[in-house]
């Protein structure tokens, strides 16, 4: 489907996009890859790594700015939507920016993709989305809503809007597993609260679904990766067992486990091997056959946390990713 494709991904000089760009240029060998962000010394950095390489270009702009969108995508076949405020304390002070940007951008981007002809966009989500107690997970809710109401917004025109949705990504800038690995000489890590678990993706189990999202998508799905959990303390012991774990107390804005799948969505959601698919409620949608393909309908009351999930990441495994992946932490 990408092969010989041109490709945008907005904010694309963020973790994923750094993860995105060679793995869809090694597999796919698309025809172009479009950086869209809207900071240049990010894109400077990243060209460096892509020197040489025509398939590769960058564009300064915002999805904001509805104008520089429609000539960003003149061409363009598939687009990733990765660019967000996201930072959870940026967001509850600077609320007004956070919603220009998840949720006034989403729009732009819908509107400008159906009249450009873009075949196919994946938005990705996050956990915070579901159930949302902060501001940052509520524009993302509105954000995903967005995307699934842009099919039917769509009209007659072709474009399709799926969702791809993920959490705590392993080793990625600003995550737990670098801010353990920079303090952990001091002897003490701290931690919110003991019970508190994080379900653990990498950035190329999150590119996987957005591949899949693209091929199997018909338009309006929320798919939702199947991953291990893990216990912070556990995490933390894995990282510095001879460290003093102190308790320090849940931040504004932050959930004991986080939440990918709400019991309120498991009419609508349907089980496959490697992942969920929450359907759409609107438009019948949720009983499409072409949408639900092979897929198993959950048992009604079901939710999917980080607290009642089967699978579980142990200290070892957890070790093993680290000193496999250990020039990249905290990099991306």
């Amino acid at each position: 489907m990408l092969e010989n494709s041109t490709i945008l991904i907005t904010g694309g000089t963020g973790s994923f996009g750094n993860t995105f760009v060679p793995m869809t240029l090694a597999k796919y060998n698309p025809k172009k890859i479009i950086i869209f962000s809207r900071d240049e010394m990010k894109q400077w950095e990243m060209a460096k790594k892509f020197q040489g390489d025509d398939r590769v270009r960058f564009f300064i702009g915002d999805v904001r700015d509805k104008d520089r969108l429609y000539r960003a995508l003149d061409g363009v076949d598939y687009v990733v939507h990765a660019a967000a405020t996201k930072i959870v304390p940026t967001a509850e002070y600077n609320p007004f920016e956070c919603v220009k940007t998840n949720i006034n951008g989403a729009m732009n981007l819908i509107d400008a993709c159906i009249d450009k002809g873009v075949k196919r966009v994946v938005a990705l989500s996050t956990d915070k989305a579901s159930s949302p107690i902060n501001l940052y997970g509520a524009t993302k809710l509105a954000s995903d809503k967005l995307f699934v109401a842009g099919n039917s917004y769509a009209g007659g025109h072709d474009t399709r809007f799926a969702v791809v949705r993920y959490g705590n990504v392993m080793g990625s800038r600003g995550s737990v597993i670098p801010f353990f690995m920079s303090i952990k000489g001091k002897g003490v890590l701290p931690i919110t609260d003991d019970r508190m678990t994080r379900f653990m993706i990498t950035l190329e189990q999150g590119v996987d679904l957005v591949w899949h999202a693209f091929s199997d998508m018909e338009g309006g799905e929320i798919y939702v990766k199947k991953i291990p959990s893990m216990k912070v303390t556990e995490l933390a012991s894995a990282i510095s067992p001879e460290s003093e774990q102190e308790i320090v107390g849940i931040r504004p804005g932050e959930k004991l486990h986080e939440q990918m799948i709400g019991e309120e969505d498991a009419a609508f959601t349907y089980e496959y091997p490697e992942h969920y698919k929450i359907l759409p409620a609107i438009n019948n949608w949720g009983t499409s056959q072409e949408r639900i393909k092979d897929g198993v309908r959950v048992k009604d009351g079901f939710y999917y946390t980080s607290d009642n999930n089967d699978d579980w990441m142990s200290k070892e495994d957890l070790n093993a990713w680290i000193e496999a992946n250990a020039d990249s932490i905290g990099k991306v």
